[in-house]
């Protein structure tokens, strides 16, 4: 059985006790959250493995817990909301949500999305090498193989890929891939990712179809494909 600490945060606290009852049912530790600002106090002080996320909330909404955590940790985030429009979920994980699930849901459905991203996340965690499709990384030896033969990549196509690989599903805008792979003093435009992004794809061949770009917003490698 799968199990870990899980910060439940939502103001409602029949929402959070149905939350906590379900992936109590399957092993996990929860800790919750009337808001964003009591979530970050538990975050300083409590190991978390997956924070589970509504967005209307005081003081501190959800977007903007996700945007100040983003600023340190890549702990994994699922928002819970009941706003269903596009622009909110194209928002949620332009700001690095890892999955985004509407009100009403299932429970149950809830505490698969959960598993599906931990065993994802811990995958990637804990294996020497980053194996996507094709693709075989040594991060560490700076290698890159697709179906077992050397790619010569830079050193910015490398980091790129890399970054990609080990958050999977998540989609990065451009400006942040600049931020991480590039260091927010570069004062370069957004088209040098585009650029970089062209030509890792055509290094990797028909492998380099697993960076899908999600239009309006960014890339990401698609783990499905």
């Amino acid at each position: 059985m799968m199990r870990g600490t899980i910060l439940i945060i939502d103001d409602e606290k029949e929402m959070r006790e149905l939350i906590r009852l379900y992936l109590s049912a399957e092993g996990f530790t929860c800790i919750e959250a009337k808001d964003g600002e009591e979530g970050l106090e538990l975050l300083r002080t409590t190991h978390v493995d997956l924070i589970l996320l509504d967005i209307m909330m005081p003081r501190l909404d959800g977007y903007r817990f996700c945007m100040k955590v983003r600023e340190q940790s890549q702990v994994p985030i699922i928002f819970l909301t009941a706003r269903s429009d596009e622009w909110d979920r194209v928002y949620g994980l332009k700001i690095g949500a890892d999955d985004y699930i509407v009100k009403p849901f299932s429970p149950n459905e809830v505490v698969a999305r959960v598993q599906a991203v931990l065993r994802r996340t811990k995958t990637m965690e804990t294996s020497p090498y980053l194996h996507i499709g094709s693709i075989e990384i040594d991060e560490r030896g700076r290698k890159v193989l697709v179906h077992g033969q050397p790619v010569v990549l830079t050193l910015k196509e490398f980091e790129l890929l890399v970054l990609l690989a080990k958050h999977r599903g998540q989609v990065f805008t451009r400006e942040q891939l600049l931020d991480r792979v590039w260091g927010i003093h570069y004062v370069g435009s957004t088209r040098t990712v585009d650029t970089h992004i062209k030509t890792l794809r055509i290094k990797l061949g028909e492998a380099g179809n697993i960076i899908q770009t999600v239009w309006g917003v960014g890339y990401k490698i698609d783990e499905t494909n």
